[in-house]
């Protein structure tokens, strides 16, 4: 079905109408639904971007204008009331062309109910209420509820639902929390309504990371009673001290003076992004949380940064939150906000919070030590919660078949394409260049199908070139063996197995692709086209997936299939390209290893080909080997101690530069 779009000239603001004012812009449709909210420093220079040239705008914004029927702006002050009202406007129309980050999934709060008469201490799930005292988000329920067992037994508070309570008073017997002394039974008033209150207090500063004065006090009282030969009690703090340090040491120490820091790290591809938080409170990690969203090409890393900070703080100060206090009031906000880039606008961004907390706060990138490896590891739980989001998608059945049947539509397949190769081409200007051939069958990959290339007839960097000897080779190999088969199988009525009948081996290269995707864009395509035509090869769907928009380019068409961004197709091709860029990079990186080795050992006397295979095998690559010692080389088959020192000194002597690598732009040493 098309759906109509409306031409922006027809709602574009009258020149000079806009104010050269801060503010906050919203774009609705011809029902009214708002569909984007944003800021700008000065609404007259951000709005008219959007109209003057709507071909120089990204694929999405030109479909977000062009849906839009009208745009209306609200003047503020400055820019930090500009961040506030963006947020609010965000949370109460939930406009869909913002990105919306969105829990990876459900993670559990540490509750206590401060504002009933008992309080009462849970573990849950879902919206805060107000008047209660939250810790946390955690990773893991469990491990949770396992502290607040072990926590029981020195602050026995209640921890009963409303209903146990009240079976209790009435029948005047506590629950058996109350026998085994994990409650302090204030239902039969074994306590004050006061005196559980101080109880429920001690739980919420030992939660809040205020451990030390409470394992001090304990200690105290434990001397105290020894002294007085109340040798019973004394055990039982005992007991109590080694249950709070084994509490305290499930939340182990990461940054060693004390700091109250949210740290924040991000994991971004082409069209999704992982950003994964962790808590830290009094320098122990309190808890951690992943969120996921879609992104554009056109959003960079600081932009992102900035649209998250407003949206996990944008509720502070609603509800209260016992990880911090300001002026009386506790806040989530804490001290210290660590970012892996800065948001464009950053003073603006540290005023908001500052504002928002009620005090100062840092948001900085960390640069080195404690902070920074810390930020490190969010980072790479960061990546492994994006995995886990890929893999969860992947592993959907359901999601695999739409995602066939997505890409059979767009390209005007046949049937959907239950097998898919796609080919990528690595090369560090222009030297040891490599391609990759990955395998998909029924959406998901076939490791053991997966074959390397080393371009042979090629010279420089020419990927066009490289393409095309990589799927003629590959093409041919399949040709000859299908010819095996059907002269070994000739005459019979069935179809003939993959299998060698010479050699008993699969002819795995025999099986011909319902579809193949080459990493790039028309050039790439046209030379796979020809690859495939000289070889007069037909009925394989072929198409490339270029990077910047993930476009799809069909052969000899002027113009790329765009699929939708939420389309199971576009993510299972997507999937496809990086893993063959990802197999391709591993072969490239151990080629260039392997030769930059053997140049080192040309000049060595006496080193032949054998024994220079040998110290590839073992050590891989000159930065391996220059760090080995004599001895190690001296054990190795067929070296002495007189080619051992020359090996040595050639690698040692060997000059090291600094190259970029174009395919994944790290910086290695050579």
């Amino acid at each position: 079905m098309l759906v109509a779009m409306a031409d922006p000239s027809t709602y574009r603001p009258a020149p000079g109408s806009i104010p050269l004012d801060p503010g906050v812009y919203r774009f609705s449709d011809e029902h009214g639904r708002v569909i984007y909210v944003g800021k700008a420093k000065s609404l007259r220079q951000r709005l008219n971007s959007y109209f003057a040239d709507l071909a120089g705008l990204h694929p999405r914004t030109q479909t977000m204008v062009r849906t839009a029927a009208r745009v209306d702006w609200t003047v503020v002050r400055n820019e930090v009331e500009a961040l506030g009202l963006e947020y609010t406007w965000i949370k109460e129309f939930e406009p869909r062309f913002n990105v919306m980050y969105r829990d990876d999934k459900s993670y559990p709060w540490l509750a206590v109910t401060w504002s009933e008469e008992y309080p009462r201490v849970f573990v849950g799930r879902g919206n805060k209420r107000r008047g209660w005292r939250y810790f946390g988000p955690y990773g893991h329920a469990w491990a949770i509820r396992d502290t607040v067992d072990t926590l029981l037994r020195v602050f026995p508070m209640r921890s009963c639902s409303a209903g146990t309570f009240k079976n209790a008073r009435a029948a005047g017997r506590p629950c058996l929390l109350g026998y085994i002394g994990k409650c302090s039974a204030p239902c039969v008033d074994r306590v004050s309504a006061e005196e559980h209150r101080a109880i429920a207090d001690d739980f919420c500063q030992f939660m809040a990371g205020r451990s030390t004065g409470l394992v001090r006090r304990l200690e105290r009282e434990m001397s105290t009673a020894s002294a007085n030969l109340e040798f019973e009690r004394a055990g039982v703090l005992r007991d109590d001290i080694a249950a709070l340090n084994l509490a305290m040491e499930k939340n182990a120490v990461v940054l060693g003076d004390g700091t109250d820091a949210d740290v924040i790290a991000m994991a971004a591809e082409p069209l999704e992004v992982s950003v994964m938080v962790f808590h830290v409170r009094g320098g122990r990690i309190r808890g951690r949380r992943g969120w996921v969203a879609d992104r554009t090409a056109d959003q960079g890393d600081d932009e992102l940064v900035g649209t998250f900070l407003t949206q996990l703080y944008g509720a502070a100060g609603e509800l209260e939150v016992a990880d911090g206090e300001v002026n009386g009031e506790r806040m989530p906000i804490p001290k210290e906000v660590l970012v892996p880039v800065l948001p464009e606008d950053a003073d603006v961004y540290r005023d908001w919070l500052c504002e928002r907390r009620g005090a100062r706060v840092d948001l900085r990138v960390p640069q080195r030590g404690d902070k920074r490896t810390l930020m490190d590891t969010v980072t790479r739980n960061a990546e492994e919660a994006l995995a886990r989001h890929k893999t969860r998608r992947s592993g959907d059945l359901t999601a695999r078949t739409q995602a066939l049947e997505d890409i059979q539509r767009a390209l005007d397949l046949p049937e959907p394409p239950l097998r898919i190769e796609c080919y990528d081409i690595s090369n560090l200007q222009g030297t040891n260049v490599v391609a990759s051939m990955v395998v998909f069958e029924d959406g998901l990959s076939r490791r053991s199908e997966y074959r390397r290339f080393t371009i042979k007839d090629v010279e420089g960097q020419n990927d066009v070139a490289s393409m095309y000897e990589v799927i003629t080779r590959r093409f041919t190999r399949m040709l000859a063996e299908q010819e095996v088969l059907r002269s070994a199988h000739a005459g019979d009525d069935g179809a003939p197995g993959l299998v060698d009948p010479a050699t008993g081996r699969p002819l795995k290269f025999a099986y011909a692709p319902a579809l193949v995707v080459v990493d790039g864009g028309p050039p790439q395509v046209e030379a796979a086209r020809r690859a495939l035509a000289d070889l007069g090869i037909t009925g394989i769907g072929l198409c490339g997936l270029a990077k910047r928009l993930e476009e799809v380019w069909l052969p000899e068409e002027d113009h790329p299939v765009i699929l939708p961004r939420t389309s199971e197709g576009l993510y299972l091709m997507q999937r496809v390209r990086d893993e063959a860029h990802r197999f391709a990079i591993t072969h490239h990186r151990t080629r260039r290893s392997h030769s930059m080795l053997e140049s080192v050992l040309d000049d060595v006397a006496g080193l032949g080909p054998a024994r220079r295979a040998t110290l590839m095998k073992e050590f891989g690559s000159v930065s391996k080997l220059r760090e080995a010692t004599e001895e190690q080389v001296r054990a190795l088959p067929g070296f002495g101690p007189t080619t051992a020192r020359a090996v040595l000194e050639a690698v040692g002597s060997a000059p090291t530069r600094e190259v970029l690598n174009t395919a994944t732009g790290e910086i290695t040493e050579a």
